[in-house]
């Protein structure tokens, strides 16, 4: 597969250790082999160091101490760290006692929070990795990426469908099973299978938790167990304002990658139009919204609009700075203006899209109609948000 160079930056002043959170096969581990080739790691998916680290986790302080003092110069990886949540004990003791750095990896703190493990207490800055971006990336064509998704290996693979179906069984064994996150498999199963179904929807837990078997209360917990595992978010509405008419409860759940959606959901594209291209297309676009977000280290919100009759802005970012409504569609209408002249009317924000696919930039009153890879690229530049 082609190396591809993250624009992830991590940059560590001397005595400053990390994480770095990302779902699985998002080249964690690559990036950091890449950017630390001098380091020294362990890799806790090995099993013999798992058992070994498991039952004696000062074992770690003990190999540490043994090394070159020029070989602890670099910061020193630990590879699904969250195996072992005894081991940032010791972490900790280096990090104060000896001034060791340390980069922490792992696609999923749930189970090191659940255990109550030291987290550092802010010695630690915090990263995540994402997805493949567009920036990343020459010459893509955007119904490859629908259908792969950008998890690297299956954006790169011919044979993706099979990677993608691996993935989420692996995901639901390896992060969820395997690591005592529920009990009940069948039903979280059945959830899973669910969540494809009415991913990017407003979410309604009674109807989720009568199609599942299982109560309101359980679904919840479950959402929060994908949110956990950073297989994916909630995007909140936005309520800045009290108002009868708004929809302020409700929030909307998207999974991480928009290969992986469509591989929960049996979903296959064959071209650029179509209720089910649209919606893979906002979610390919919260997706860019999101990784720009966070490498960009901005953390601005990013929320959904929507009335109790039915118009809805799909991304407000900020405190209602720029307000982004994306359509899959070659010949934006009138009609599919009203709703962002709504939300102008009442909240005013500063600049205001209609993403779409469209070949020419075009400006209708207070609202950019502006194609697809043109917005992206200016999302990049920092001429959306910054």
């Amino acid at each position: 597969m082609q190396k591809l160079d993250r624009i992830l930056d991590v940059e560590l002043p001397k005595n400053q250790s990390a994480f770095l959170w990302g779902p699985r096969k998002t080249g964690k581990t690559t990036f950091l082999k890449t950017k630390f080739p001098g380091s020294i790691g362990y890799d806790f998916l090995q099993t013999d160091l798992f058992f070994d680290f498991s039952r004696k986790p000062s074992l770690l302080r003990e190999q540490l101490l043994a090394k070159d003092s020029k070989l602890l110069n670099q910061p020193i990886i630990l590879d699904e760290v969250q195996k072992i949540p005894k081991i940032l004990d010791e972490v900790h003791w280096l990090i104060e006692n000896k001034g060791l750095n340390f980069i922490l990896c792992g696609s999923s703190a749930r189970k090191l929070k659940r255990g109550r493990a030291n987290l550092l207490g802010g010695r630690a800055w915090r990263y995540e990795m994402f997805p493949l971006v567009t920036e990343e990336l020459e010459n893509w064509d955007l119904l490859t990426v629908l259908n792969r998704g950008l998890v690297p290996a299956h954006y790169q693979q011919k044979n993706y469908k099979k990677s993608l179906r691996a993935y989420t069984q692996d995901y639901m064994k390896e992060e969820v099973f395997d690591e005592g996150l529920t009990r009940n498999i069948p039903a979280f199963s059945r959830f899973f299978d669910s969540v494809g179904y009415s991913h990017g929807e407003l979410i309604n837990y009674s109807n989720i938790s009568r199609d599942c078997g299982i109560n309101s209360k359980t679904v919840k917990e479950y959402y929060q167990i994908l949110v956990d595992t950073l297989m994916g978010r909630f995007v909140e509405p936005f309520k800045i304002r009290q108002n009868r008419q708004i929809i302020t409860k409700s929030p909307k759940f998207y999974l991480f990658d928009v290969g992986v959606a469509g591989a929960i959901s049996k979903r296959v594209l064959e071209e650029e139009k179509g209720e089910l291209f649209g919606k893979a297309f906002e979610h390919f676009i919260l997706m860019e919204i999101a990784a720009y977000n966070s490498y960009k280290e901005i953390y601005f919100d990013i929320n959904f609009w929507r009335t109790k009759s039915g118009l809805e802005v799909d991304f407000i970012l900020g405190n209602g700075q720029v307000a982004i409504e994306v359509k899959g569609t070659n010949h934006v209408k009138s009609k599919d203006l009203l709703p962002l002249k709504n939300f102008i009317d009442e909240h005013s924000p500063q600049k205001a899209f209609i993403v779409c696919n469209e070949s020419e930039e075009r400006l209708s009153g207070h609202i950019r109609i502006i194609p697809y890879r043109k917005f992206l690229s200016a999302l990049w530049k920092g001429e959306i948000i910054k």
